[in-house]
């Protein structure tokens, strides 16, 4: 199975329990077929730009509040197109806010498992660019599963334990929080950088994510 950590996106904020949940639909481009997708499913489309003020973003904070049953499409190059890239084979959406619960869930496909982090583009060329977050995202949620392990995955869970103390001090510092904190959304990485206040596991089926 493949496990997906997020960005500074708020995938893993699903209202408790309650049903029908919300539906978050990836879709892997920002151009304009993105809207009459969202159309064709009779969903909402959240802005690709955190600066809206109304409405869902990619801001993690916009979407908190979610009611349930909302069908939201999430257009995204990074983790968005990672997740329509998967075929048949079951795929999760971790972070550092739901690392644990999703380690735990994701063992019950068996003991091979990917974690694939979503990486980042420069915003010149669209190139693709390291992500610190992300390596840390995999290491936490690495750091939950046994057996044995890929010298990459060795690096992503120390680098994960050695910023463990202050999280939010690193994501402040990368050049991802940086971006946010300039643009004004230094709350978005402060709820990035939660670690394991989230229980729920998001689950790709039949290209949307919901509540596992």
């Amino acid at each position: 199975m493949g496990c997906s950590p997020t960005k500074f996106h708020g995938v893993d904020i699903f209202p408790g329990n309650a049903i029908p949940t919300p539906q978050l639909i990836p879709h892997a481009y920002r151009d304009e077929s993105v809207i009459d997708y969202a159309n064709s499913l009779q969903a909402e489309l959240a802005n690709h730009r955190r600066s809206t003020t109304t409405g869902y973003s990619l801001s993690p904070k916009s979407i908190a509040q979610i009611t349930t049953g909302t069908r939201l499409v999430l257009p995204s190059p990074n983790g968005s197109f990672l997740s329509l890239q998967i075929g048949n084979t079951p795929t999760l959406a971790g972070c550092l806010r739901n690392c644990q619960a999703v380690a735990e869930f994701a063992k019950q496909y068996g003991n091979k498992i990917a974690v694939i982090p979503g990486g980042e583009r420069w915003k010149n060329d669209g190139s693709l660019r390291p992500a610190f977050e992300d390596l840390i995202g995999a290491g936490a949620i690495l750091s939950y599963l046994p057996g044995s392990l890929s010298p990459e995955v060795k690096v992503a869970v120390a680098t994960f334990q050695a910023c463990q103390q202050d999280l939010l001090g690193y994501l402040k510092k990368c050049s991802s929080g940086k971006e946010l904190i300039a643009a004004g959304f230094e709350p978005d990485v402060g709820i990035a950088a939660a670690y394991n206040v989230s229980d729920c596991v998001p689950l790709l089926t039949d290209n949307a994510y919901v509540r596992a």
